[in-house]
């Protein structure tokens, strides 16, 4: 409550403290009649315990007093009650008293005598003005050192509670940073275990596929493809013939020209076949796209859409090249197989006619100039039964017959191992393993 509404709630209490009874009288009388509450002793001893007895906003106090005069009485006054004002009330002629007074106890001001009730009212108006202000700021600093405190605990629990939500979040960043990555490497694992199948379902040799995706993926790299983008055409190359396991064996045994004209128009349906197979997927969706259009051709030439030139997904001539060029290698594209020179010449032949001009311009790059090789990791050949947790595999676990069991740079755990020896011990057969060399293995 501010001094006004104090004020207006309750009159300030005043102390008139003089053995003559006449001044009494006067000052008494002309204050309460200004709405003031008005209490008197007549000597030092009496006023003060007035103030034990009852609590005073003022004291005004003779100087010349019996007993106890008023610089001793105000002097106790300062010391027991010091939010009291103080005001002294003398003859012009003491001045060694007023003096005393006011050094011993800190009087507000003094009012020399005869007095002028203007004067008086003025004073103790403006004193009580001053006692408010200062309760005001007495209350408003204590209330500030408790807000300040509070705020001090609140900024401490809250940067508690910052630092323990801070440690929580990065937890859980790490966890899901842990679990994306191993879903990454198990999604790469299976796309390449599928590739496998497709390649078993065939009869092509084992790590075609995976060559054809490798070739296509420096490619897209040379070209400046986002690494998006490039897992697309990776996965893409890998699953490109899913398509033909919809087919009958007779049409993957014979060579396509040896086909009739019926089984020609069904085998050219595989592309898109593959792409439905994988369109459900939202994650192959832009690898389906490429699938479909992998038979295109830039004359327009091609197949299932007749598309040409730009028309045609960047993606899915990268894959027509490095699959060609494989293929023209393997015997798989005119039935008898190239040199890589040969390849070479073949696909420039058809440049700009079958195959997109960059793509092949970044293929004869990337033969003509190979870039040097990583130094090759040490490697070390293991048993299965010495395979043991945080092992690295260095190349691809493959069966005898060519099928993909894990792929490279796969970190063992205990499952992982125990399902390697089934396998070996269902199968009966010894599996080759290499791992990566550490520090504490060589």
């Amino acid at each position: 409550m501010c001094l006004s509404e104090q004020l207006a709630a309750k009159p300030a209490t005043l102390l008139l403290v003089d053995d003559t009874p006449g001044v009494i009288t006067l000052m008494s009388k002309m204050l309460r009649s200004h709405g003031f509450e008005v209490l008197t002793a007549d000597s030092g001893g009496k006023g003060l315990e007035v103030l034990a007895a009852q609590e005073v906003d003022l004291v005004i106090s003779d100087l010349t007093m019996p007993h106890m005069d008023g610089a001793e009485f105000l002097a106790a006054v300062r010391e027991r009650w010091p939010a009291t004002i103080r005001i002294l009330l003398t003859g012009v002629q003491d001045i060694k008293g007023t003096i005393a007074a006011i050094n011993r106890g800190e009087i507000y001001r003094y009012i020399a005598k005869p007095w002028r009730d203007g004067d008086v009212l003025l004073l103790v108006r403006q004193a009580l003005q001053v006692r408010g202000l200062a309760r005001d700021k007495a209350r408003l600093e204590a209330l500030t050192k408790e807000q300040n405190l509070e705020l001090k605990a609140l900024n401490t629990g809250l940067e508690d509670v910052v630092a323990q939500r801070t440690a929580s979040l990065q937890k859980a960043i790490t966890s899901l940073t842990l679990a994306h990555n191993k879903l990454k490497r198990n999604f790469t694992a299976s796309i390449a275990v599928f590739s496998n199948l497709i390649e078993l379902r065939q009869g092509d040799t084992s790590g075609q596929s995976r060559r054809i995706a490798d070739m296509a993926r420096r490619i897209a790299l040379r070209l400046n493809l986002s690494e998006s983008e490039q897992q697309d055409v990776v996965v893409a190359a890998l699953l490109r013939d899913i398509g033909k396991l919809s087919l009958p064996d007779r049409l993957l045994k014979r060579p396509f020209a040896h086909l009739s004209q019926e089984d020609q128009t069904a085998f050219c349906k595989h592309p898109v076949k593959g792409e439905a197979a994988l369109m459900a997927l939202d994650q192959l969706d832009a690898a389906a796209h490429l699938i479909r259009s992998q038979f295109e051709r830039c004359d327009g030439m091609g197949y299932p859409d007749r598309f040409a030139g730009a028309q045609i997904p960047l993606g899915s001539r990268i894959i027509a090249v490095a699959r060609d060029f494989e293929g023209l290698q393997r015997g798989t594209v005119t039935n008898v197989a190239l040199s890589e020179s040969e390849a070479r010449q073949f696909i420039l032949t058809d440049r700009g006619r079958r195959y997109d001009p960059q793509v092949v311009d970044a293929l004869v790059a990337l033969i003509g100039a190979e870039p040097k090789r990583a130094t090759p990791q040490a490697e070390k050949h293991l048993a299965v039964a010495a395979l043991q947790c945080g092992m690295v595999l260095a190349r691809d676990l493959t069966t005898r017959e060519g099928l993909l069991l894990l792929s490279r740079d796969h970190v063992l755990d205990a499952s992982l191992i125990q399902k390697i020896r089934n396998y070996e011990h269902n199968d009966a057969n010894p599996l080759e393993v290499r791992v990566r060399v550490q520090a504490e293995m060589v």
